[in-house]
C-alpha cells in the first residue's frame, strides 16, 4: 500500500515554482513535462472520478457499510497505511494528464471505466480493513495470513491456484496477505459478480464467505478508525512532471534481460532459404500492440516493461538479420508463448507492480 517514488527525492533539490499558464493543458508534451506537479490546477471534483467515486460510494452505502473514505490526489493509486484514505493518481483528474501519461507509459491505468471501477474497490478493501481493524481478527489472519509480513521485492505466482480470487489481474490476490483481503473484498463488493457460482469449488470461496458473514457484522456499525491521512499528497509533490516520468520509467523498465538465441531462432531464422521471407523486426512491429496488451492483461505486468522486452528482442533479431522460419500464424502464436515466458522471468525477479 506505499507508492513506488516514496522518499525518492530530495525536497530541497526540487525546481522551483514557474507560472502555470491558463492554456497549461494545450501546451506541447515537452512544455508541460517541465511542470511541476503541485502547480497542476487539478481536483478530483468535476473531474470523470467524481462520478466513479460516487458510484463506489453508493456501492458501500448498499451493503450499509459506515465507511468514512477520504480521497485526495497523489502519484499512485495506493492507501496509506491504517488510514481510512485513498489516493488517485493524478492523471484521472483532467483528460490531457490522461494523454500523457498513455504517451510515456503506453496505458492508463484505471483509464477505462471498468478498470478504475476495479481498482476503486480493491482500495476500498484496504480502507475497510483499516476502518475497522480487521487485520487484528483471528480468522482473518487464518484466512489471509498476517498483516505483519513484510511486503516481498518480488513473488513467484501460482497461474493455477484456486485458493485466491482473480480482480485486478489474475495472481495479485497472490503477493501479499493485505492484497489478498482487499481482492477478495472487492471482488464481493462487485455488483454482479456472482462470486458464489463463479468460485464454487475453489478453496477461495471460503474466503468470500467470510467476507461475506464478516461484512454482514459490520452494517450499520460505525468505523472504530477515521484517519483521513494524506501521505505525499500531490500539493506536496515538488518535482515536475519529466522527473516523476523519468522515474516511473526506470522503476518500470527493464536492465536488459538475457534473450537467448537459440529461442529466437526456433521462430526465425538468418538461413538463405528465408532470405525472402518478412523479417523478424517488421513481423514484431506488426504484432507489438496486441501482443503487448495481450501479456500485458496476463501477467499484470506494465505494457510499458513489456514494451521495453520487445526492444530488446527486436534489436537482437536486427543484429542477427533474423527472418521468420515458420508460418506467420504459428510465429505469432510461439513469440507470445515466449514473451509470456520471458516477462514472468521479469515478475519473478521483483521488478513488477508495487502493491496498490
Amino acid at each position: 500500500m506505499v507508492p513506488y517514488a516514496a522518499g525518492d527525492y530530495d525536497p530541497d533539490s526540487m525546481p522551483k515554482a514557474v507560472p502555470v499558464p491558463e492554456n497549461w493543458a494545450e501546451l506541447p508534451d515537452e512544455q508541460l513535462l517541465d511542470l511541476r506537479m503541485c502547480d497542476l490546477p487539478i481536483a478530483l471534483p468535476g473531474s470523470v472520478m467524481q462520478g466513479r467515486i460516487a458510484e463506489l460510494q453508493a456501492e458501500l452505502d448498499m451493503r450499509e457499510l459506515k465507511v468514512p473514505v477520504h480521497y485526495y490526489l497523489a502519484e499512485e493509486w495506493f492507501t496509506p497505511d491504517g488510514a481510512t484514505s485513498m489516493a488517485v493518481p493524478f492523471y484521472l483528474a483532467h483528460p490531457r494528464l490522461e494523454k500523457l501519461e498513455r504517451a510515456q507509459m503506453l496505458e492508463v491505468e484505471g483509464g477505462d471505466y471498468e478498470w478504475c471501477m476495479r481498482i476503486l474497490r480493491h482500495e476500498a478493501g484496504h480502507v475497510v480493513d483499516n476502518a475497522y481493524k480487521l487485520r487484528l481478527r483471528r480468522q482473518r489472519k487464518l484466512l489471509f495470513g498476517s498483516s505483519s509480513e513484510p511486503y516481498p521485492e518480488f513473488y513467484t505466482p501460482k497461474p493455477y491456484s484456486k485458493s485466491f480470487v482473480m480482480h485486478i489481474d489474475p495472481w495479485y490476490a497472490q503477493s501479499h496477505p493485505d492484497e489478498d483481503f482487499a481482492e477478495t473484498f472487492a471482488v464481493w463488493l462487485t455488483p454482479g459478480a456472482f462470486w458464489q457460482e463463479r468460485y464454487v469449488g475453489w478453496p477461495a470461496a471460503k474466503k468470500l464467505e467470510y467476507v461475506d458473514g464478516l461484512m454482514q457484522s459490520l452494517r450499520g456499525k460505525k468505523a472504530l478508525v477515521d484517519a483521513p491521512t494524506e501521505m505525499e499528497p500531490l500539493s506536496k509533490v515538488r518535482k515536475t512532471l519529466r522527473q516523476h516520468y523519468r522515474h516511473k520509467r526506470r522503476h518500470y523498465g527493464v536492465e536488459r534481460p538475457s534473450f537467448y538465441d537459440r529461442e529466437l531462432r526456433r521462430l526465425f531464422s538468418d538461413a538463405p532459404e528465408h532470405a525472402g521471407n518478412m523479417s523478424a523486426v517488421q513481423f514484431l512491429n506488426r504484432i507489438r500492440r496486441p501482443v503487448r496488451r495481450l501479456v500485458a492483461d496476463w501477467t499484470g505486468i506494465y505494457q510499458y516493461t513489456i514494451d521495453q522486452v520487445l526492444n530488446d528482442v527486436g534489436a537482437r533479431c536486427r543484429e542477427l538479420k533474423l527472418r521468420l522460419a515458420v508460418p506467420e500464424e504459428q510465429a505469432r502464436h510461439e513469440f507470445t508463448v515466449f514473451l509470456t515466458v520471458q516477462t514472468m522471468n521479469y515478475l519473478h525477479s521483483g521488478r513488477h507492480r508495487v502493491a496498490l
